[in-house]
Order: structure tokens, then C-alpha cells, then sequence
């Protein structure tokens, strides 16, 4: 009887802890993360402002400039941000982790290539950090930290970067 009740502790006990521990908030908010930057990919800004915060986002590029402030983004920004093209960026080994019912903190690796600003492209790569929270029932995007990564590039600095 002690080994059944062993048993029975054992296999309900590890249930938990064999368990994937992805939420299906944390599965949507990954599979977001891919349809937001094939959205940024395309030039699709209405989809890109609309996979954002409408509070505003709050961002910190990879380049070591400063904390971006606040900013409600339009399609028109993004436009102005992206005159030289868009590039291609990847998203690779996406993380969610939720931390209440309205937010999921990310991370994951973002590379591709980018406009070099001579109308060619140069390879990028950088590790985001970000917050997804749930607005009217949809995962948005609020916030988004890049960090430079060891090799092939990082954010180049446009001269929106120092707009206030």
C-alpha cells in the first residue's frame, strides 16, 4: 500500500513539474511576436500600430543611445523611420513567460539584414527583451528593449533616434 501511495505521489507530483509550462497566453503572444515583425518586414505599419500598445510603447534601441520616451506610434512614423527599406528580420528561439493575466514578459533573438544607408544591406542581429500586455482582448505590444548582440551588427541610428 506504501508503494502505491508512493507511486500515485510521484506521478502527480512530476506531472507538474514534466508540464511544458507555456500558457496558451504565452503560445499566442510567441506566435505574435513572428506576425508583428512580418508585419514590419512587408511596411504593413497600420498592422504594425495595431500589434502596438495604443497607451503608447515605451523602447530602448540597441545602438546605446538613451530610453526612447513614451510614444503612441502612427503608420506614418514608421514610414518616415523606414525611408531607406525595411530589411528582413527573423525572430529566432522566442521565449514568453506570463507574468499576470495581462502581461507576458519575452525574449528572444531578432537578425536579418538591414538598409546600410548607401542603399545596400548589412547583416543585424540583437537580442530583444519586451512586454506584451492584453488590450480589448488582443496581446499588444508595450514595451521593447534591444540589446547589441557579439556579432553582425546592431540598431544604426537614424536621426528620429533623438527626437523628443
Amino acid at each position: 500500500m506504501k508503494n502505491y501511495l508512493l507511486a500515485s505521489f510521484f506521478i502527480f507530483s512530476t506531472g507538474f513539474i514534466f508540464a511544458d509550462g507555456h500558457t496558451s497566453a504565452e503560445k499566442e503572444v510567441v506566435a505574435k511576436i513572428s506576425e508583428y515583425w512580418d508585419a514590419r518586414n512587408s511596411a504593413d505599419w497600420d498592422k504594425v500600430v495595431a500589434m502596438s500598445s495604443a497607451s503608447g510603447m515605451l523602447n530602448t534601441n540597441s545602438d546605446g543611445s538613451f530610453h526612447k520616451p513614451k510614444n503612441t506610434q502612427t503608420a506614418q512614423d514608421w514610414e518616415n523611420q523606414n525611408v531607406g527599406g525595411t530589411g528582413v528580420i527573423n525572430v529566432h528561439a522566442p521565449e514568453a513567460h506570463q507574468l499576470n493575466d495581462g502581461a507576458v514578459y519575452v525574449r528572444y533573438y531578432a537578425e536579418g539584414v538591414v538598409p546600410d544607408g548607401n542603399g545596400g544591406m548589412k547583416p543585424y542581429r540583437t537580442r530583444v527583451t519586451g512586454v506584451w500586455v492584453s488590450e480589448k482582448g488582443n496581446w499588444v505590444a508595450k514595451t521593447m528593449h534591444f540589446s547589441s548582440a557579439s556579432y553582425g551588427g546592431t540598431h544604426q541610428t537614424i536621426a528620429a533616434d533623438f527626437e523628443d
